[in-house]
């Protein structure tokens, strides 16, 4: 798959921080007119602790089946330090090699990670969608701003995320009486559609499928390379 030419990946944390408020500017808050996902895919990166080296990798699933129809991985060394709220300059480089690598087009790239639910409202989805051109959804474990109220305890409940006044992405419940996860948009896409789209391809866990097939690739790959 092709990338969009958005800037190179040498930079400080300064720079990286006004980059994102430069590139946030280019975020398109709604999916394209008459979106169809058919293909939806999901990615991840693992890395060991101590090492600079991370294993990056996509899954492309079936959006009905939810089954593969496409998976790719990349080795790539870190070169951009771990800071909070800039995770996108050190996993990027890596996705983006995979992405070189994947043949199969996915209509929705869904992250594990922040999309508009951060500082400067463009966390890893809002970056990798505009890097991939892809419409692009933030699905993660845990919020990284703002605070949300209580939510039922059953499979679809919510809660609005608000930060600064703002709402900026959602709790969700993708299964009874389990914790939620916190979804906002990336790139090409809204929060009602990011939403319905996680739940979707929520199946049994609490992650969605497309989380779990790309975070099974990875740490096989991981494990794999360091095998003697």
């Amino acid at each position: 798959m092709e990338l969009v030419p958005l800037h190179g990946w040498n930079l400080s944390p300064k720079q990286a921080v006004a980059l994102q408020r430069e590139l946030r500017e280019r975020l398109i808050p709604r999916p394209p007119p008459g979106l169809k996902v058919e293909r939806v895919a999901g990615a991840d990166i693992s890395m060991s602790r101590g090492e600079d080296t991370a294993y990056g990798g996509l899954v492309v699933l079936d959006a009905g089946t939810l089954e593969p129809v496409a998976k790719v991985s990349a080795a790539v060394k870190l070169l951009f330090p771990y800071v909070p709220g800039l995770l996108s300059f050190r996993e990027l480089p890596v996705l983006s090699e995979a992405w070189a690598r994947l043949l199969v087009r996915p209509d929705v790239l869904i992250f594990d990670g922040q999309g508009t639910a951060h500082p400067r409202r463009f966390g890893l989805a809002c970056h990798g969608g505009l890097l991939f051109g892809v419409p692009s959804i933030g699905c993660a474990k845990s919020l990284l701003v703002g605070g949300h109220g209580p939510l039922g305890a059953e499979r679809g409940s919510m809660a609005e995320i608000t930060h600064a006044g703002e709402v900026v992405g959602m709790a969700v419940r993708t299964r009874d009486n389990v914790l939620p996860v916190y979804v906002s948009p990336g790139h090409m896409m809204d929060l009602p559609t990011a939403v319905d789209l996680v739940l979707r391809v929520t199946s049994r866990y609490r992650e969605p499928e497309t989380t779990r097939h790309a975070h099974r690739l990875v740490n096989e790959v991981r494990r794999s390379a360091r095998a003697p």
